[in-house]
């Protein structure tokens, strides 16, 4: 039985990473400068702020990383307020959690407004009582601090807390920190058998999740 639950965002609760996927070489050529090759493979696993701070060194751009990050959440903003979508089952799953009392809170390197823009149009803002942010907590998902401040925010314990990812370094972080894990499927995680062993559960969509199994 659960008491808690802890979601990812972007290729967990919503086909997003598309977005991210070349965010760093679009920026740049906003800025006119030729991004160097393999840079969107370098930075995906990175979070915003970390991201942000690498363009920033890697390019000597004559911004702050605060700047940098408002200029990339600019850019990318319409398609989280307008056009990503659920992944399939997402939102009728987290209703079902919520709808049994499971408290739940997001944990993401994605900032608030473009979270909080998104989970509001897809009818599901309303089931978390919080969004922690690696640029908030200050933090990427190479560590475990965003995961270990949305539990205590939920004053659940961490026996009965799960953890839903998509991405295989995330997931490494948060079960290495002792939390249940639960995979889920995204096609932009090339390592989905790795998944697969590390997570305590792994399921190709929320559509084929049975709640028997968490509550």
């Amino acid at each position: 039985m659960i008491n808690g639950a802890i979601f990812d965002l972007d290729g967990t609760l919503l086909d997003s990473m598309g977005v991210w996927e070349v965010y760093g070489t679009g920026y740049l050529e906003s800025l006119g400068v030729a991004a160097k090759p393999g840079l969107n493979e370098t930075i995906i696993r990175m979070s915003l702020a970390q991201g942000c701070e690498y363009l920033r060194k890697e390019y000597n751009l004559p911004l702050t990383v605060k700047q940098i990050a408002e200029g990339i959440n600019d850019m990318v903003y319409d398609e989280y307020a307008f056009r990503v979508q659920p992944k399939p089952g997402a939102v009728k799953f987290v209703r079902k959690l919520f709808d049994r009392g499971i408290k739940m809170a997001v944990a993401t390197a994605t900032d608030e407004p473009l979270v909080s823009a998104a989970l509001k149009r897809i009818g599901i803002l309303d089931c978390f009582g919080k969004i922690f942010t690696c640029t908030k907590v200050g933090h990427g998902k190479d560590e475990p601090i965003i995961y270990n401040e949305a539990l205590s925010f939920l004053g659940t314990d961490k026996s009965d807390t799960v953890v839903f990812e998509d991405a295989l370094h995330c997931a490494f972080t948060a079960k290495n920190a002792g939390f249940r894990v639960i995979g889920v499927q995204d096609d932009f995680e090339k390592k989905s058998d790795e998944m697969r062993e590390l997570c305590d559960g792994f399921y190709m969509s929320f559509e084929e999740f049975d709640l028997k199994e968490l509550i």
